[in-house]
C-alpha cells in the first residue's frame, strides 16, 4: 500500500486482498464467482481491479458463496465503516445474513444425519434448520426412509421386502420443532420406503413457520439389520447451506468406510472431502463427513462393510474404494511400533538350530505382537499402506480454524490414552493426527515417565538442530513387527503454533527430541522407514533385545 493512501483506499484493498485470497482458494475463476452471485461475468474482474467500489449486497453474497466464516464480510464491514461513517453504519453489525435468490422458498441452513448401530438395529436420527426465504407460511415438511437390503441386486431386494414389508409400527417414527412434538401423517406406504408430512402442530396447538423465521426440526426412526442395507444416503431436494452425516458403530465390528456422490449430471464418483474417524470412549468409533453449499439435486452416499464382531460377514478381500476411511486392516509385510509387543527375554534371531525352547518362545512372541497390532488396529490406529501417512499434513489456519484445533488435539489426547492403556511406553509415546486418520498437522507426545504431561504441536517445524547426533532403535504405532535403527539430532529446535495463532518456541534434547521428530516426520508424510540407509537397519521384534527399557543416555 502506497504512503498516500487513505484509510479508505487501504481498507478497500484488504478487501479486494481477502475477495481474492478467497476466491482462489475455493477455485472459482472471477466469471465463475460472478455467475455465483448472479452479477455479470465481469462484475467481480471490476471489483478486484477497484474499478467499481464493493456494496453491501455484492459482500453478502460474496459472503454466502466462499463462505468465509464471516472475514470477508468483516472486512467489508470495517471499509463501509470507513467510507460512510460508523454513526451510519450500525445497520451492518453482527454476522451477514447469506444472499439468497429472488423467489427462493424453504431453505435448509443446515441438516445433522446420525445413523447408529446398536443391538442389530439402525436408529436414524436427522435434525434441519429451516429458514423461510419465501412469502407464505410453512405447516409442513416432508420426510421419507428408503430401505434396500442387497443394494447390489435389486431383484433380491425386492423379493426380500415383499416378503418382509417394512412398517410404521417398527420405525417407530418420532419428530419435533423446537422441542415441541410434531404430528405426522403417511403419504405413501410401500414395502421398501415410506413418506410422510410432519406437521407443523400437536394437540396443544399449531406454530407455523412464518417467512423470515428460523425453526429446528428434528426426526427420528429405527430400522432392524434384516431390512438396513450397508449404505446411507442423503439426498439434496431444498436449496441447503451444510449437510453433516455421522455413522456410528461398535469397534468390534471392525467397520470399513467410503462414500460416493451422484448428481443429475455427473455420474457416481468419490466425495470430494474425506471422511473422519473419532471414538466416544466406550468402544464405539464414529465416521463424520460434512460439506457446504451442496448442489441441487445431488445425492451423497456412505457405504460400509463390517469385518469382525458378533454377526459380521467375513466377506472375501475386496479392492477398497478411494474415499476410504476404516478401521485399518493388516498389510502384507507388516513393520513396528511404538506399540512394543511383549518378547519372551533371550530369544535370538529364528532360523536353524534353534533348540526346541527356543522355537516355542520365537512363536510366543509372534502370537503377542499379532495381538499386539489387533488391540492397535482395534484402537483405530492407520496402519502402514496407507496412503494418508505418506502425504502431507494439512496446516491449520490460526485463529480461524483454533475450534478444529483444539478438537483434533482432544481426539488425539484421547487415542494416546486408549493406547497407552494396552502397553506400557517405556521409552515415551507419540501420535499424529494422520494415525488416526485425520489430514491436519497436529500431534501430541508423552514422554518417558511423565505419565500427567503431553507435548501439543500445532503445525509444527524443526527450525535448528544440534550437529551432535545418535542412533536408536524407533517403533511406531502403525506397524509393528519391526525396529530400526535411526540416526537423529541430540537436541532440537522447534516452532509451533498455539490456538490463539501465537507462535511459540521451545528446545528439546535426547529422548523426548527424538519423540518429537518422529512425530514431525508423520506431518511432513515421512516415516522413519525413510531414513534407514539401509533394510540392514531394520530388526524384526524376536531380535530385538530392548523391549521394555528406556533408552539410555
Amino acid at each position: 500500500m502506497g504512503a498516500g493512501e487513505s484509510p479508505v483506499q487501504r481498507a478497500s484493498l484488504e478487501f479486494v486482498a481477502e475477495l481474492t485470497r478467497w476466491r482462489v482458494e475455493r477455485g472459482l475463476s472471477k466469471k465463475q464467482l460472478a455467475a455465483s452471485m448472479g452479477f455479470d461475468p465481469s462484475y467481480v474482474s471490476h471489483v478486484e481491479a477497484r474499478r467499481h467500489r464493493p456494496t453491501e449486497d455484492f459482500a453478502r453474497r460474496a459472503e454466502a458463496i466462499l463462505q468465509t466464516g464471516g472475514t470477508l464480510w468483516e472486512r467489508f464491514r470495517r471499509y463501509d465503516e470507513l467510507r460512510i461513517g460508523a454513526r451510519l453504519t450500525s445497520r451492518l453489525s453482527g454476522a451477514a445474513e447469506s444472499w439468497l435468490p429472488p423467489g427462493t422458498g424453504l431453505v435448509i441452513d443446515n441438516e445433522t444425519a446420525t445413523l447408529v448401530y446398536t443391538d442389530d438395529q439402525y436408529r436414524c436420527t436427522i435434525r434441519r434448520v429451516l429458514y423461510n426465504a419465501g412469502t407464505e407460511p410453512v405447516t409442513r415438511f416432508p420426510m421419507r426412509v428408503v430401505i434396500d437390503r442387497y443394494p447390489d441386486d435389486a431383484d433380491r431386494s425386492n423379493r426380500h421386502h415383499r416378503r418382509y414389508p417394512l412398517t410404521w409400527e417398527e420405525l417407530d417414527l418420532t419428530a419435533s420443532c423446537d422441542g415441541e412434538p410434531m404430528r405426522w401423517r403417511s403419504k405413501s406406504d410401500r414395502d421398501a420406503s415410506k413418506e410422510a408430512w410432519l406437521l407443523f402442530e400437536n394437540d396443544q396447538g399449531r406454530f407455523p413457520l412464518y417467512p423470515g423465521q428460523r425453526a429446528t426440526i428434528s426426526y427420528a426412526y429405527r430400522v432392524g439389520k434384516d431390512k438396513w442395507g450397508p449404505y446411507f444416503q442423503r439426498a439434496v431436494r431444498l436449496p441447503t447451506r451444510k449437510v453433516s452425516i455421522e455413522l456410528e458403530f461398535p469397534i468390534s465390528m471392525r467397520p470399513s468406510v467410503w462414500g460416493v456422490e451422484t448428481s443429475l449430471s455427473a455420474e457416481s464418483v468419490p466425495l470430494r472431502t474425506p471422511i473422519t474417524l473419532g471414538y466416544t470412549g466406550d468402544g464405539r468409533v464414529v465416521y463424520s463427513w460434512r460439506t457446504d453449499n451442496p448442489t441441487l439435486h445431488a445425492w451423497y452416499r456412505l457405504e460400509w462393510r463390517f469385518r469382525g464382531g458378533a454377526g459380521a460377514a467375513d466377506p472375501p478381500p475386496t479392492v477398497v474404494p478411494v474415499g476410504l476411511a476404516a478401521m485399518p486392516e493388516s498389510v502384507a509385510v507388516p513393520p513396528p511400533g511404538d506399540v512394543e509387543p511383549a518378547e519372551a527375554p533371550g530369544v535370538g534371531a529364528d532360523g536353524p538350530g534353534l533348540s526346541a525352547p527356543d522355537a516355542q518362545a520365537v512363536a510366543e512372541t509372534r502370537d503377542e505382537a499379532s495381538a499386539a497390532s489387533d488391540r492397535m488396529r482395534a484402537a483405530g490406529i492407520v496402519q502402514h499402506g496407507a496412503e494418508l501417512l505418506h502425504a502431507r499434513a494439512k496446516p491449520f489456519d490460526l485463529p480461524r480454524e483454533a475450534t478444529i484445533a483444539v478438537d483434533v488435539i482432544t481426539r488425539l489426547t484421547e487415542a494416546l490414552e486408549r493406547v497407552y492403556n494396552l502397553h506400557p511406553f517405556v521409552k515415551g509415546i507419540g501420535l499424529a493426527a494422520p494415525q488416526i486418520g485425520l489430514d491436519w498437522a497436529a500431534a501430541v507426545v508423552r514422554p518417558v515417565g511423565e505419565s500427567d504431561t503431553v507435548i501439543t504441536l500445532l503445525n509444527p517445524k524443526i527450525v535448528a538442530e544440534s550437529a551432535e547426533r545418535d542412533e536408536r532403535y524407533e517403533g511406531c504405532l502403525s506397524f509393528f513387527d519391526v525396529r530400526g535403527l535411526v540416526s537423529r539430532s541430540l537436541r532440537i529446535t522447534v516452532e509451533r503454533e498455539m490456538p490463539t495463532g501465537d507462535r511459540v518456541t521451545e528446545e528439546y534434547e535426547r529422548a523426548v527430541a527424538r519423540l518429537v521428530a518422529h512425530e514431525i516426520d508423520h506431518l511432513d508424510g515421512r516415516l522413519y522407514l525413510d531414513r534407514l540407509e539401509s533394510a540392514e537397519r531394520l530388526l524384526s521384534v524376536e531380535e530385538y533385545r530392548e523391549t521394555g527399557r528406556p533408552w539410555r543416555y
